[in-house]
């Protein structure tokens, strides 16, 4: 049986155009709809779905508030934002989406989608794992992330990376980047004062970052050029407290502590 899809959006063109995507594609079975939030958890508290298909801004509670809500589900669906609106995909993947579809969007992007979010429909733990690059070769984490592992060995490196920001793409210096970290088969860039989402995995960014880019942990590419301490903690491992405004710290594993005191000398 194909897996279980909700759509919920409050505009019914809409909604008849991601069904029809969707029939089209085959992947699941449409089998609800709802045009606000209240709607939507009635029937996602009513009945077992593997899909929920969300709009963002809709009344009767936003999209992201229904994603919050769904954590207390026992067996909450993946979620895929489809929306209109660039400027929320920060909190949608800190809600774990699987993806984030901007409007318009055609049926080979919506495939992939699909196939990031049912292709871990089961497996939580597998995808934390993943969004950590836990061993090369190991599962990925969302079908985007599988293909990346396809790429040529020595991809090109990135003396730039490319972000969405406000509909635009801005090239962010890699050297104003303080500390990368794992997002789902996706990563944030964290600058001096703003935390910025990125499409590269984080495998990714550590094969194309080239300079003082030194992995830490599975969930972290660090900047050596950002960093302010290094603090031992008890099981030990090392703590960095990097250069940001925050003052973050990131995580340094034990099976990398003892190659990052001999890269900073220490």
């Amino acid at each position: 049986m194909r897996p279980r899809a909700l759509i919920v959006d409050d505009e019914a063109p809409a909604r008849a155009e991601l069904r029809y995507l969707l029939e089209e594609l085959g992947q699941v079975q449409v089998v609800g709809e709802a045009a606000n939030g209240e709607e939507a958890l009635l029937l996602l508290r009513s009945l077992p779905y593997d899909l929920v298909l969300l709009d963002i801004r809709m009344p009767g509670g936003s999209g992201l508030e229904v994603a919050a809500a769904l954590r207390d589900l026992p067996y909450p669906p993946k979620v895929i934002f489809t929306t209109a609106y660039p400027d929320h995909a920060v909190e949608a993947f800190d809600l774990a989406a699987a993806d984030y579809l901007v409007k318009p969007f055609d049926a080979e992007r919506l495939r992939r989608a699909l196939e990031r979010a049912l292709e871990h429909a089961g497996s939580d733990d597998a995808q934390a794992g993943a969004a950590g690059g836990a061993g090369a070769g190991g599962a990925s984490n969302g079908g985007a992330a599988g293909r990346r592992g396809d790429e040529p060995a020595q991809p090109e490196p990135l003396a730039r990376v490319p972000v969405q920001r406000d509909g635009r793409t801005v090239l962010v210096d890699q050297s104003v980047i303080v500390y990368a970290s794992a997002a789902r088969g996706y990563s944030y860039l964290k600058l001096a004062d703003e935390r910025l989402l990125v499409t590269f995995s984080l495998n990714e960014l550590e094969r194309r970052l080239r300079g003082h880019f030194f992995r830490s942990h599975r969930s972290y590419l660090v900047n050596l050029d950002h960093v302010r301490e290094l603090v031992p903690d008890f099981k030990g491992a090392l703590v960095l407290v990097m250069n940001d405004r925050q003052r973050s710290q990131v995580e340094v594993s034990r099976r990398q502590a003892r190659e990052l005191r001999r890269r900073l000398g220490v």
